[in-house]
């Protein structure tokens, strides 16, 4: 895909996803004006409904008191008898002697007759000790309201009383509905996240995909210019051995053959390179367990680049200090790591400069270092370069050539090997790269 369709699909999905957060808050906008509307719609009438609830049951504890005070007393005393002391809790004052059966029975009576089906509690209480001195549940779904208890007559002696009906299953539902309303925020919100958050995810994923396209197109451009020069080299080479006069210029006759030995090792290791890519590439990496010494490692790397240090007129430094020097891995692998540091250090480092290659030992650990003083690494590309195919950017040095593969094996085979790898660098002052391997046991 190319980069305009990729832009074109990018945009268009962009435009979709916003086009849906938008329409997701008008609705949310929308439906929260309907919301507020019907919840202030829902209290009011709620309000209204508990305010005719209490009405009844005041006028209907008031007819009780009424019909008890005609028995006992003046009904006169009946002004401001009954109190509401909770939106569920009616206190009566009636100051006179209560028969706790005809208090229920009077209740239940007038409670059916004004359609107050709830399920209630009454305590008769004393008015100098203020404490219960009877008290019944009745429920509707198991008594008749005409039936009236007919047993002993409970009497109470003390005269001064007043009773309590109590609601128990009197609630408001308003914060329910506002508690269930709630729910219809969270799941469009939810929704929308999720949408997004794939979208996101979704862009990553092309973004990457993308990156990871034009780096492989990179590397086979390199690869196949890599491969295309010392092969012409080769070519011209082998035409002019093949002049039989040539014979009579040995000199000429051992540059030659000088020319093509050089480039058939550089073909040598650029195919090395691209079999290294394909080990990388394999579900499982079969590595030897064998010990191999680091130190000597590094002294047959150094020597396989006498030549190319002195075409570049560089020093190379080796400080093998390590006191233990012996891993346990796979030798070929380790050789080519070290290869490639070496390898990178010569390449991006400047001619008649030093490289420093150290071994330490630290607690259970071998240290390699490889120290250049080359033209470094920026900040923000030190992140990216052990990823596969990446090349650093090196300005006016137009010279240097690779697939972008070097450092993302070193790192992998270090990982292979339970160790690491490390940088330290800054523009214009070189690079220092540290491999880090458990020591044999």
């Amino acid at each position: 895909m190319g980069r305009k369709a990729i832009g074109t699909l990018m945009l268009l999905a962009t435009l979709s996803v916003i086009g849906v957060v938008v329409i997701q808050l008008l609705w949310l906008r929308q439906a929260s004006h309907y919301r507020s509307e019907q919840v202030a719609l829902n209290r009011e009438r709620a309000q209204q409904l508990e305010k005719q609830f209490n009405d009844r049951v005041i006028i209907a504890l008031t007819d009780v008191t009424e019909q008890i005070l005609s028995i006992t007393k003046d009904p006169s005393d009946l002004y401001d008898a009954v109190k509401q002391e909770r939106p569920n809790y009616f206190v009566v004052t009636i100051n006179d002697t209560l028969h706790p059966y005809l208090l229920e029975s009077l209740l239940r009576k007038e409670f059916s007759r004004r359609n107050i089906q709830e399920d209630f509690e009454y305590g008769i209480y004393d008015c100098f000790t203020d404490s219960v001195v009877y008290g019944n549940y009745v429920s509707f779904d198991t008594l008749k309201t005409d039936t009236i208890r007919h047993s002993t007559l409970l009497t109470l002696d003390k005269d001064g009383h007043y009773f309590g009906v109590y609601f128990p299953q009197r609630s408001s539902s308003l914060w329910e509905e506002e508690q269930l309303g709630g729910w219809t925020w969270i799941f469009p919100a939810v929704v929308t996240l999720i949408v997004f958050s794939f979208f996101a995810y979704s862009v990553w994923v092309i973004l990457k995909q993308k990156k990871l396209s034009e780096m492989k197109n990179d590397f086979i451009g390199n690869m196949t210019h890599e491969l295309k020069t010392p092969i012409s080299t080769i070519a011209l080479s082998s035409e002019v051995l093949s002049d039989p006069g040539i014979v009579q210029e040995p000199e000429r006759l051992q540059a030659y053959a000088r020319i093509i030995r050089t480039e058939n090792e550089r073909l040598r290791n650029q195919v090395e390179r691209v079999l290294q890519l394909a080990t990388l590439d394999k579900d499982e990496l079969a590595l030897k367990h064998e010990p191999v010494d680091m130190h000597q490692v590094s002294r047959e790397v150094a020597d396989h680049f006498a030549l190319p240090l002195a075409e570049r007129r560089v020093k190379l430094v080796l400080a093998l200090e390590a006191a233990a020097c012996t891993v346990t891995g796979d030798r070929m692998h380790l050789t080519n790591v070290v290869t490639n540091l070496l390898d990178n250090a010569l390449k991006y480092g400047h001619d008649d400069s030093t490289i420093e290659l150290r071994t330490l030992s630290r607690g259970g650990e071998f240290l390699l270092m490889v120290k250049d003083q080359g033209i470094g690494i920026r900040k923000e590309d030190i992140k990216h370069i052990f990823e596969r195919f990446y090349r650093v950017h090196t300005g006016n040095v137009h010279n240097v050539k690779g697939f972008g593969l070097g450092l993302h094996y070193v790192q992998q085979i270090a990982h292979a090997h339970k160790g690491g790898i490390a940088v330290q660098s800054e523009p214009g002052q070189g690079s220092t790269f540290t491999l880090s391997l458990p020591l044999a046991h």
